[in-house]
Parts: structure tokens; sequence; C-alpha cells
């Protein structure tokens, strides 16, 4: 059976990546759970993992350490994870890969953390940015398939799989899309898979510090507390 190491769910966004393209997959999988440290990528990790990061796939003697790639190599395998229209698929492929490389201050800034809620504004320059830009993808994919599903485009596919984490992201942060962005982001956490991956969160006990907003962002907070008195 294929078996896909992943990390904490609480806390790994790209392990919810590879998790959600393999469930979309529709193929069975074993989940091998992996514990994230402080600092991202582990040397412990080698025997499993060429990079030390998670997730990894491992098909038999076939071992795909990346997300995109762990995408496009289920896909390969089981029709229906992209859009099937050409000039859809297209887009939905430019978007996954934008976000795959792009929005350094989104990771940075907004550590996920699924079962936080915390408010840091005012946001950097570079945050507010990247939010922007989210929001403007979003709306573009209701915009151009409303008709053919609440999701990016359409129906749910590997476009949305790489923008689950950041539906978290903004869960936990406050970040409140009007419009039809607004109406994605709630279709996108209310979908089975989202629900299933944040149950498996909120079970969690373990604690990251370099991952929780309230550690990262204490001075913050506590100035922001101290003003506030």
């Amino acid at each position: 059976m294929v078996k896909l190491y992943l990390g904490n769910k609480n806390y790994s966004s790209w392990s919810l990546r590879g998790w959600f393209a393999a469930k979309l997959s529709g193929a069975p999988f074993e989940e091998v759970p992996v514990q994230l440290v402080n600092g991202g990528r582990n040397p412990k990790n080698k025997g499993f993992s060429p990079s030390g990061y998670v997730p990894v796939l491992h098909d038999g003697d076939t071992v795909v350490w990346d997300t995109l790639a762990i995408a496009e190599y289920l896909a390969e395998r089981h029709p229906g994870m992209w859009p099937a229209d050409k000039a859809v698929r297209a887009w939905a492929r430019s978007i996954a890969a934008e976000m795959h490389s792009s929005f350094q201050a989104l990771r940075n800034d907004m550590t996920m953390c699924v079962r936080e809620r915390v408010d840091v504004r005012p946001w950097s320059p570079e945050l507010t940015a990247d939010i922007a830009r989210v929001e403007e993808i979003w709306s573009e994919g209701r915009r151009r398939h409303a008709k053919l599903g609440p999701f990016l485009c359409g129906a749910v596919s590997l476009a949305d799989a790489f923008y689950a984490p950041v539906a978290f992201r903004f869960q936990t942060y406050g970040v409140h899309p009007a419009g039809a962005a607004g109406d994605y982001l709630k279709a996108l956490l209310a979908h089975p898979l989202t629900k299933e991956w944040e149950r498996d969160a909120l079970a969690e006990s373990t604690i990251i510090e370099a991952d929780e907003p309230r550690v990262v962002y204490r001075a913050k907070l506590a100035a922001r507390d101290q003003a506030a008195r």
C-alpha cells in the first residue's frame, strides 16, 4: 500500500497539501505520522525523506517528497484530480504552482495552527500584499467557474488542496475576505476533507513553540494588551 509520511496536523501546512491530494485520488494509503521539530528540516527523517522534510509519499520503491510532485504523481494515476478542460487545468496548475513557490510573508507571519484564534494586526505590508493576492485568486476562480461548483475550478481539485492551509490560516488570524473570496473560504473550510483534517488536528496535544502564534507574537500581543489597559 502507498504510505504517506505526515507531520503534526495542527501545524504542518505542507503535509495538509499532500494529504488532501492523496485523499482526492480516492486510492487507499497509510498515514505515517512524523513528529515535527522546531526549525523544519529534521536529519532524522533522512531514512524515508531525501529532503528531510514531510510530506513524503512511498509507492513501493518510488519515493516522492515534494507536494507539487506528489500531486502530479497521483494525478497521473488517478483521473479527475485536475480539471478536465485544458484551459481550466492550465489555470489550476498556475495558481497551485504560485502558492507552492510564493507567499513567503504569509508563510512566515501566519504560521498554521489549526486550533488557535488570534488577531495580530497590524499586518506588515508584505503580508497585506500576500493576503490581497490570495483574495484576488479566489475571486477570479469563483468568477470564472461559479457555474461549475463552489470551489476554485468548480468541482474540488488539486488547486484547492494547495489553498487548504491558507483557509486555516485565515480562520486562525481572523482574515475575512469579502464577496466571492469569502464564499470560497467558507466552502473550503466546510469541505469533508478539510473538516476531517481539522478534527484530527484538534485532537493533537503536542506544542511546537516555533509555530505557536501566541509565542511568535508574544511581544506584540503583550504590548497591545498593555496599551489597552
